[in-house]
């Protein structure tokens, strides 16, 4: 079709992005030019000369940021990740520039870290972990409880959803299921589907595993939670805006929230992925949330393993080798309806 040799403008990149990217690259022999910069409506002239932009989750890829990169010759948006809420579908399709995403990576690295999430809140690893580095080897305010026989709840059984779904039920808990389009895998596993109320009635877990939709946004809000059992652990690896953080803060200092754990949070893109460790945190939600003894927040860091990282590289080259050489590509994002 085009440049089987396309140059890359590549985005939010750090050490790990470089390796991942010039190891596979071997294979392909593009172009690509590393920025540290986020992407935005500021930073998009950096893409001057290149053909494709490679962003990331935090990258903001809306229609202002477009009309830029069209402006210098972008014909694709190369996403590496799953999730494409942060770009503005509709006007890239106005603009002929093609989308592409990286759908599955390793749905295992997500779910074990939201297991791990689970574990080490419920068990207070980390606590746990400090007090004895400090030579303090009390057991009080340790406490947690078994997980065997509880009912966790599951919010979005794509495959990140059932890969969690299989290894939770090793604990011999009893799991409720919500998703749009049932799972027949899931339930030939004894997964029992049920709509939303019941699973917030009933579950002493909830973990969310849906995108960022319209429908999604702040599905975790002030009525959610009231309909929630008392002392529920609610646990988000998804998407940050499938909470309301304001009202899970309300719910944390009633006590009907028992225990939040996030691995994303919905003003992220301002703190994550970033040492900002000798600097002030402005977001006084998120500094908020630190205080409780109940939240632990790791820094989206759930995806992070090897091989997920191999494999967000090589899909994400994939696509772009794909799209120049037929015109389009499996993993294209197309706007709803079209």
């Amino acid at each position: 079709m085009q440049n089987q040799s396309p140059k890359i403008a590549v985005f939010s990149t750090k050490n790990w992005v470089i390796q991942a990217f010039d190891e596979v690259n071997k294979n392909h022999s593009f172009e690509p030019s590393y920025f540290e910069a986020r992407l935005d409506k500021k930073t998009a002239p950096l893409a001057a000369g290149h053909e494709v932009v490679c962003a990331f989750v935090n990258d903001k890829v809306d229609a202002k940021t477009l009309e830029i990169l069209k402006t210098q010759g972008i014909k694709l948006i190369a996403l590496r990740c799953a999730g494409f809420n942060n770009v503005d579908i509709e006007k890239a399709q106005e603009l002929d520039i093609a989308v592409v995403r990286v759908p599955a990576y390793s749905p295992y690295a997500v779910a074990e870290h939201t297991l791990g999430l689970i574990l080490a809140l419920n068990r207070k690893l980390h606590k746990a972990y400090h007090r004895v580095r400090d030579g303090n080897f009390a057991l009080d305010g340790l406490m947690g409880f078994d997980l065997h026989q509880k009912t966790i709840g599951i919010i979005g059984t794509g495959k990140i959803g059932q890969v969690f779904c299989q290894l939770i039920k090793g604990f011999g808990v009893r799991i409720l299921a919500y998703d749009k389009y049932p799972n027949e895998e899931l339930k030939n596993l004894g997964i029992e589907y049920v709509e939303l109320p019941k699973l917030y009635q009933q579950c002493d877990i909830i973990s969310l595993h849906c995108p960022l939709t319209y429908e999604t946004y702040h599905m975790i809000n002030e009525y959610a939670i009231v309909a929630m059992k008392p002392g529920v652990m609610i646990v988000n690896t998804s998407r940050g805006p499938l909470i309301d953080s304001n009202a899970v803060i309300e719910g944390l200092k009633k006590g009907k929230v028992g225990n939040l754990a996030l691995d994303v949070y919905e003003e992220e893109e301002a703190l994550f992925f970033e040492d900002l460790s000798e600097k002030v945190i402005q977001d006084d939600t998120f500094v908020r949330l630190q205080t409780f003894p109940n939240v632990l927040i790791t820094a989206h860091q759930a995806f992070f393993t090897k091989e997920a990282v191999h494999n967000i590289a090589e899909t994400t080259f994939a696509n772009i080798a794909e799209f120049f050489k037929t015109g389009k590509s499996a993993n294209q994002v197309i706007p709803v309806g079209k």
